[in-house]
């Protein structure tokens, strides 16, 4: 299920991610669940959230418990 706004992530995503981060992860995994959802529904879900931790890993990288901006 794509999300309409960062609010809709999941809690463990929203709790850990800043503001930014969650842009690219909503994005992302938005992206990935039109892209993979035609030609593989069973796997949409698992894929679209790799492939949105994949783009936040980009621009972030963790420290401690922060991620911070690369």
């Amino acid at each position: 299920m794509p999300y309409g706004a960062n609010e809709e992530l999941p809690e463990s995503v929203r709790a850990h991610l800043p503001a930014h981060a969650q842009d690219i992860f909503r994005e992302s995994f938005n992206s990935a669940w039109h892209s993979y959802g035609v030609s593989q529904p069973q796997d949409r879900e698992q894929r679209a959230f790799r492939v949105a931790w994949a783009a936040v890993k980009r621009r972030y990288h963790k420290v401690g418990d922060s991620w911070i901006e690369t």
